[in-house]
């Protein structure tokens, strides 16, 4: 299996001639890396006299640069190692070793407080040992951790606490009145572009009312146009078949001048274009003819003297039709 798949403290505790020795360096580098006012020096050599009992058989350095890093997964490793292998004299004794190097200068930093609770938890040591211990080795209680959370703990490590947050509260409100602007300003924006927008598909839509009416106007005149075409060509044809009928009776009158007047019934016949002898189907076919193509209301465009010329014609060929329906 390649080695690259393994972490750095994992290679050491296969190197390790005591992985127990090497997870309790860990532990207690962890513990020096926290220490304040210490040089990078002095904690390795601490660490050296702490442990020189140790079998591990690999240098200090790595774990070290492990502590610095502060690589939880391998603190969670080193601190598996230890629970499992360790009996209580061993855990108590590392417990000390602990104590002596976080507390060499007489004072305990807040993170050491919290590193010693948990290694206590996690060598099955109570409370009360830890503080029983802790006496012993320094002389004095292990007093609550101080909270980082609340302000009385700055004003003594950070008098310049309060002046800080006082400028990083009014970076913020600094920071969310330029907000406040850009957004109000991003809102004119779009409320400016919103409007445009709105004033541009007005215009639009109302070029294109227009261009609608303009072609519907336009429509409306070329339907005008051709009904009149159309109504042209029917008074043309109507005046060219008025022509032919009356050059057709002139004619007529012509040729039946020598002759008696014809009855009544021969007039009929005549009127509506046929000759003696037609039966009453021939009577009818031959007024739908001659109604459908002189009825007045094909007329109506014309002049009142049309009108009143095809209204006398119809009605002729009414009175003709109803004196051979009744008569033959």
């Amino acid at each position: 299996m390649s080695i690259a798949r393994f972490s750095p403290f994992e290679l050491l505790l296969l190197k390790s001639r005591s992985q127990v020795d090497t997870a309790t360096l860990l532990l207690l580098a962890w513990v020096l890396v926290h220490r304040q006012q210490v040089s990078e020096g002095q904690r390795r050599r601490r660490l050296a006299q702490v442990t020189a009992q140790f079998r591990h058989g690999h240098e200090l350095g790595p774990v070290m640069g492990i502590a610095h890093s502060q690589d939880l997964q391998a603190i969670q490793l080193a601190a598996e190692v230890v629970r499992k292998e360790c009996s209580s004299e061993r855990s108590l004794s590392i417990l000390h070793q602990a104590i002596t190097v976080a507390t060499d200068d007489g004072e305990l930093s807040l993170n050491n407080h919290y590193i010693l609770g948990f290694l206590a938890d996690l060598l099955n040591v109570t409370p009360a040992t830890l503080n029983t211990l802790f006496h012993e080795l320094t002389g004095k209680p292990l007093r609550a951790a101080e909270d980082p959370s609340r302000d009385a703990y700055w004003q003594v490590h950070d008098p310049e606490y309060h002046a800080r947050k006082a400028r990083d509260a009014h970076a913020a409100e600094q920071k969310a009145k330029e907000a406040q602007a850009k957004a109000e300003e991003r809102q004119r924006a779009n409320t400016e572009q919103q409007q445009q927008k709105r004033q541009n598909k007005q215009r639009q839509q109302e070029e294109a009312h227009r261009e609608k009416a303009k072609k519907e106007q336009s429509k409306q005149k070329e339907r005008r146009n051709r009904q009149e075409h159309t109504q042209q060509q029917e008074r043309q044809r109507w005046q060219q078949e008025q022509a032919r009928q009356e050059e057709a009776h002139r004619q007529q009158r012509q040729r039946e001048r020598p002759s008696p007047p014809p009855d009544r019934t021969t007039r009929a016949l005549a009127v509506l274009g046929l000759t003696p002898g037609a039966n009453r189907a021939d009577i009818r076919r031959a007024y739908r003819r001659m109604a459908q193509l002189h009825h007045p209301d094909r007329f109506y465009s014309g002049s009142e003297h049309q009108i009143a010329l095809a209204s006398t014609r119809f009605q002729r060929i009414k009175s003709a039709y109803d004196y051979l329906m009744q008569n033959t």
